[in-house]
């Protein structure tokens, strides 16, 4: 028997052991497979049918459409963001994100975290965001979905499949259009677009290219609260903005690209993944409300930016040869990865309007604005890399790596000399894995990864300036038992390392120390009866900052806007009398979170529930889907972390629905 990966070979493992770790069938756009406890020969439409909960492996993170539950988001995995981080792939294959993958263009999301990614060849100490790209199948189909809320939002949106060769050749193409309505009493227009084609000339040959597009227009820009003292800010209005009309943003962002899977003999497998993703935003503001004191009374500062943009491109190219000998199979990846992105930003004017209350409608007329001189970032970089994965049947894996990463950063400050710096670190990792039983599976790894720290917030005296790389490490050791062959549980723990970036005391975003994550997370997922799934997690972290900032008191030993305690879960249930309805219940608990540098504010501990419910059936012979879902539904009220001291609020209680149906 031969294998692609060891997520192959695990998934060859006894089916009892490894039930969460096999992969899905494969799917296509609008032609899903019915699903465990469905009714023979009920329709199952495409938008229908993305249903988080029923389709994780396990509870760190998945996306489906409008679907998504999970521990872990694209923006937070044990504390760090991955795409931040730059720790994202399309299919498994290197992806430098400015501008991601919109639905149009995207099956699934997934985050990869422990065993979850052992088989990707080279794992990133802050987990990977894995974007799993949609394959037009052989047969033409159709969806169309509106929905609506009770803000006033209303989305439409349509998904084509369209065989030009038979199962050879085929385009999807979908489209999307929204007037939204939020919580603050902003709104916004967005349009997306996306096609993707799918040629297979012969049985050894894949290639999929894409592309997507997203515009926003009129989005309004919500303010940010930020105290004068260790305190939060007093209750701020709801679905009233007081801004000014003309303070929009304005964006373009596209995504394109190429990913093309080869198999010349059964020994050897040569993929290649080349893509560009940019980011124009040509009118961008932020509303900050500084010095708010309990009684609402604030300083409203305004800061307009000139036309920025961001794009990179980027990708990889992976050759593994397979060798099987007895029970042992054995595969090398040789993989090389770059890309060179470029930045232009900054030259932003601020006007100070004075004092204020939170609650003062604001009117003033647009002002001509002045803008300064714009900042220049470049970026090289390119790793190449061999890593090694081995598996015997019955007793376990062996996944190691190293590359060596050639990266090199240009900054051209405006009336300054460029600024160039570089680093040419050896990266590495391993991971070991035990089968210790037909039921229990062992695990343990570390990794040390390159990685970015992103961009100065809007509250930073520095703002949008990209900050520099840094090294990474992250060790963990973990356990995967199967309860029954549909339903498995993970248990593991972890230690990330990394530098400390936040606001100083002169509010610029900088170094202040280095941050360690230490964790424990588990995962329960599957089917508990064959109507009944559930997935649910938690994770208890023990974040920790340490350095010169810590030592003499400027810093607090906390960092920002982790909570301590993170708790999910999730149930979807199918009632045996009536066929195609089920119903759905999320709670999560997040403990309370550091909102300051000094650990002087925090934001307090809270639970958020939702309830929904979704019923498939037909309309004139063809399948229909009606989901209609209740979030945050005891309407709790709270603040939401912007950045070090920098408040927005919650969302509460939303009614959502919507109405598919294949054409």
């Amino acid at each position: 028997m031969r294998f692609r990966s060891v997520a192959g070979l695990l998934a060859a493992l006894p089916a009892q052991a490894m039930a969460q770790d096999v992969p899905p069938p494969e799917t296509t756009r609008t032609s899903i497979a019915p699903q465990d406890g469905e009714a023979s020969g009920e329709p199952v439409p495409t938008r229908g049918s993305e249903n988080a909960i029923r389709q994780a492996k396990d509870a760190f993170g998945f996306s489906s459409g409008k679907e998504t539950l999970g521990l872990y988001t694209t923006s937070n995995v044990r504390g760090f963001s991955p795409v931040t981080a730059g720790n994202v792939q399309i299919d498994g294959l290197y992806f430098d994100q400015v501008f991601g993958l919109t639905n149009r263009v995207r099956e699934s999301t997934s985050i990869r975290v422990g065993l979850s990614a052992s088989g990707i060849p080279f794992p990133a100490p802050t987990g990977i965001v894995d974007y799993k790209l949609y394959k037009p199948g052989g047969t033409r189909t159709g969806t169309a979905l509106v929905s609506l809320n009770t803000y006033g939002t209303v989305t439409v949106e349509t998904d084509w499949v369209i065989p030009l060769d038979g199962d050879r050749l085929s385009v999807g193409a979908g489209v999307f259009h929204a007037m939204e309505e939020t919580d603050d009493g902003t709104s916004n227009t967005r349009s997306i677009q996306g096609v993707s084609l799918r040629w297979a000339p012969s049985p050894s040959v894949e290639l999929l290219p894409f592309w997507t597009r997203s515009k926003i227009s009129d989005d309004q820009r919500a303010p940010r609260y930020i105290t004068a003292g260790p305190y939060l800010p007093p209750p701020v209005p709801t679905r009233q903005y007081n801004g000014p009309e003309w303070a929009t943003y304005e964006s373009t962002g596209v995504a394109y690209g190429l990913v093309s899977d080869v198999t010349p003999t059964s020994s050897w497998r040569i993929r290649l993944g080349l893509f560009r993703s940019q980011l124009d935003n040509d009118s961008d503001y932020a509303q900050l409300f500084r010095d708010v004191q309990p009684d609402g009374s604030a300083r409203r500062f305004l800061i307009a930016d000139p036309p920025t943009q961001t794009g990179s491109t980027s990708g990889e190219l992976r050759i593994s040869k397979i060798s099987v000998e007895g029970p042992r199979e054995h595969i090398v990846h040789l993989s090389l990865r770059g890309r060179s992105r470029n930045a232009v930003y900054g030259g932003a004017q601020t006007i100070d309007y004075g004092p204020v209350h939170i609650h003062d409608i604001f009117d003033r007329p647009k002002p001509s604005f002045t803008f300064g001189p714009q900042s220049r970032d470049r970026v090289k970089q390119w790793t190449g890399g061999v890593a090694y994965e081995g598996r015997w049947e019955g007793v376990g894996a062996l996944n190691v790596g190293i590359a060596k990463s050639d990266y090199r950063k240009t900054v051209a400050l405006p009336g300054l000399s460029p600024i160039a710096s570089q680093a040419q670190p050896w990266l590495y990792y391993g991971m070991l894995i035990g089968q210790l039983s037909s039921s229990l599976t062992v695990y343990a790894s570390h990794t040390k990864g390159l990685e970015e720290s992103g961009v100065a917030p809007d509250n930073a005296a520095n703002r949008n300036e990209p900050l520099p790389a840094i090294l990474t490490t992250q060790s963990e050791i973990g356990l995967r038992y199967a309860l029954t062959p549909g339903l498995g549980l993970v248990a593991g723990a972890f230690e990330l390392r990394k530098p400390y970036y936040n606001l100083n005391r002169l509010d610029h975003f900088a170094l202040l120390g280095d941050v360690r994550n230490r964790g424990i997370e588990l995962s329960l997922a599957g089917a508990v009866t064959p109507n009944l799934n559930v997935v649910a997690g938690a994770v208890l972290l023990d974040p920790e900052v340490t350095g010169e900032g810590v030592t003499l008191g400027r810093v607090g030993p906390r960092p920002i806007g982790l909570p301590k305690q993170t708790v999910m879960g999730n149930l979807d249930w199918r009632p045996h009398i009536t066929p195609g309805l089920s119903f759905d219940l999320a709670v999560t608990y997040n403990s309370a979170i550091m909102a300051t540098r000094d650990n002087l504010v925090s934001i307090p501990a809270r639970t958020l529930v939702d309830l929904g419910s979704r019923y498939r059936f037909r309309v004139a012979g063809r399948g229909a889907t009606l989901r209609v879902k209740m979030t945050n539904l005891t309407s709790e009220k709270g603040f939401k972390l912007q950045g070090a001291g920098a408040f927005d609020v919650i969302e509460g209680r939303l009614l959502t629905a919507y109405l598919s149906m294949d054409l």
